[in-house]
């Protein structure tokens, strides 16, 4: 007797420039680029919200909704403050992501590495490949702000006959591989996740340039940091920054993608380890051991990093509820007045550490709920996550 193949074998992956099912608010993960767009109506983050399923599947648990740092940081065994000794040149930060990758590689950990290079016409143009070596993982290091494909690659995965894989994404893309992970074949899955918002498709993303910084066309990359200040790096190594408080909102509120305004998982709650920033002390990078996986793949290279524990200070509520208004109105301050609050609000008030984490959380989590409510009202109650609406309403929210 012969058996069917599996579904998605039959699934075609959707022509270039077809409109996704989620529509308006894809983030064009690559799940609908493969035949596992069989499994999108279930797995895709904006057709179907399943925190609590999947990190039960993915960690043993869901967060628990009564712990202050679960609801905001997710399920997880550990956190701290870390960087590289020797940074990897040429790396966004010192280089722990690159760095977990290759160890992992080079111990047989894994067979390959998902992973964004970019393309040979444009730093900022995603270009997802399975990375076999560790030169080809150094070449995706550096962010790429822009909506990536990542999951395009996973019929390469089945095709190659890989068993053992590293995936390094961001989170809607985790969200739609925990969905599909049983149906790829693999022995072992490790997910090395970095906490993400706000995207931008390309076009968007040179809006952004053009409009904030005094060089778009020399830089390499950028980040909005702890001292509330875009730090944009150039070719020429100079650093140029920005206070958030002076960017021309007005201008900007629409070139960040619908799927951006209507996320919530900043930080990334499904990957086994998450590497950022934005819980940590200005230079250093923020560690989320989510699982004994992730714990496993962060002791490849604790020899590599100093470390110290993870702290907080200040009180962000004041600045998150004045930002609400200030964006929702689109208010861009003079240059003066914009680097004076960053200053009294970095200098003076804080937050700092985790803090400053819970302060971008918030910031961003009521402007999403706000952009929801107004533009999928009927996805309002289903998409939003419980831990989301918790913070959400600790604060005061324009009623229109």
């Amino acid at each position: 007797m012969t058996l069917a193949p599996p579904p998605h074998q039959k699934a075609k992956a959707l022509r270039p420039g077809a409109r996704r099912p989620a529509k308006d608010l894809c983030s064009e993960c690559g799940l609908c680029d493969t035949y596992y767009i069989h499994y999108v109506k279930d797995a895709c983050a904006f057709l179907n919200q399943q925190f609590p399923t999947l990190e039960t599947q993915t960690h043993g648990r869901s967060r628990d909704l009564e712990s202050e740092d679960d609801c905001y940081f997710g399920v997880h065994q550990d956190m701290m403050a870390a960087r590289k000794q020797e940074p990897i040149e040429g790396a966004q930060w010192t280089g722990i992501v690159s760095t977990i990758a290759i160890e992992m590689l080079n111990r047989g950990l894994v067979e390959g590495v998902v992973c964004v290079q970019n393309t040979d016409r444009d730093r900022f143009q995603p270009m997802p490949i399975i990375a076999r070596t560790p030169e080809e993982i150094l070449a995706a290091r550096v962010n790429k702000p822009t909506l990536s494909p990542n999951l395009s690659v996973l019929e390469q995965v089945a095709q190659s006959g890989m068993k053992r894989l590293l995936v390094i994404g961001v989170g809607c893309q985790i969200q739609a591989l925990r969905a599909v992970e049983s149906q790829l074949g693999l022995e072992q899955l490790y997910v090395l996740g970095t906490p993400c918002v706000d995207n931008v498709t390309r076009a968007g993303l040179q809006k952004f340039l053009d409009t904030t910084s005094r060089s778009p066309e020399t830089v390499v990359h950028y980040e909005f940091m702890q001292d509330f200040r875009v730090h944009f790096k150039h070719e020429d190594g100079s650093t140029e920054t920005v206070p958030f408080f002076g960017l021309n909102t007005r201008e900007l509120k629409d070139v960040f993608a619908p799927s951006c305004m209507s996320c919530f998982d900043y930080v990334n709650g499904l990957a086994d380890l998450v590497v950022g920033y934005m819980g940590a002390p200005f230079g250093w990078q923020w560690i989320v051991v989510r699982n004994d996986r992730g714990q496993a793949m962060l002791e490849t290279v604790m020899d590599q990093l100093d470390t110290q524990p993870v702290a907080s200070q200040g009180n962000r509520v004041d600045a998150v509820q004045q930002s609400i208004a200030a964006y929702d109105k689109g208010v861009t301050l003079p240059m003066w007045a914009a680097k004076l609050l960053g200053i009294v609000i970095d200098k003076v008030l804080g937050p700092k550490g985790l803090e400053y984490a819970r302060f971008s959380i918030d910031s961003h989590f009521t402007r999403n709920y706000l952009y929801t409510r107004r533009n999928y009202p009927e996805k309002l109650a289903a998409h939003v996550p419980e831990f989301a609406k918790r913070i959400v309403s600790r604060y005061k929210l324009p009623k229109t």
